[in-house]
């Protein structure tokens, strides 16, 4: 009991990031009769084929995930309310769903194609800059990078401009991450973030 009390944060996290594997489980058909083969299930949802769920699916819930990363210190400056732990899962949420969602890609069109279009490439980069993140983010990583790791954490800014500029590209909808992450970006600014947690600390 005291384990879930300490870690039921992070345990959220992960039931919530893992659940929408079930929408891609049911899109893929695993064979095992003649061997291991995997294909796409037939017929179309909500008006797309099985492979553009499977692309819409994990690419919404990459930069859902990737732009949840970002309100965590907006949300401290706000409400006071901070985990590291919970942090670093959402991290781990996030980078796991880009890289699934690259290799549906690499799945579907081949490697090649990655650097056919500048929004391929800027989600290429994107998912290249995440790979580290999802190495470093645990205790021991915090321990031996010590103030590197703060660093190292920042290249996830980098990480969710590159793929609002790839979903922007898309024409996919974009705007509403944009808005989040830019309202989180002006919080952030040292007079504001002065002014917000001196209003918060005076009504408590």
């Amino acid at each position: 009991m005291s384990f879930i009390k300490r870690n039921y944060g992070w345990m959220i996290v992960a039931l919530l990031a893992l659940l929408p594997m079930i929408v891609l489980a049911i899109l893929i058909t695993v064979d095992l009769n003649h061997g291991l083969s995997i294909t796409l299930a037939d017929g179309e949802e909500e008006g797309r084929t099985s492979l553009e769920m499977l692309y819409h699916v994990s690419g919404e819930f990459a930069i859902r995930w990737m732009t949840a990363v970002l309100t965590c210190t907006p949300v401290f400056i706000l409400f006071g309310v901070h985990s590291l732990f919970v942090r670093q899962a959402l991290g781990i949420a996030s980078a796991m769903w880009s890289i699934l969602h690259f290799v549906i890609f690499i799945w579907a069109e081949g490697f090649v194609e990655t650097f056919s279009q500048f929004n391929y490439i800027a989600g290429f980069v994107a998912v290249l800059l995440l790979i580290p993140l999802l190495f470093t983010s645990n205790r021991k990583s915090m321990k031996k990078l010590k103030d590197k790791w703060k660093k190292l954490q920042s290249l996830a800014y980098v990480a969710i401009l590159l793929s609002l500029l790839h979903v922007a590209i898309l024409d996919k909808t974009w705007a509403i991450y944009a808005l989040i992450v830019g309202i989180g970006f002006i919080i952030r600014i040292p007079s504001v973030k002065e002014k917000i947690i001196a209003l918060r600390t005076k009504k408590s």
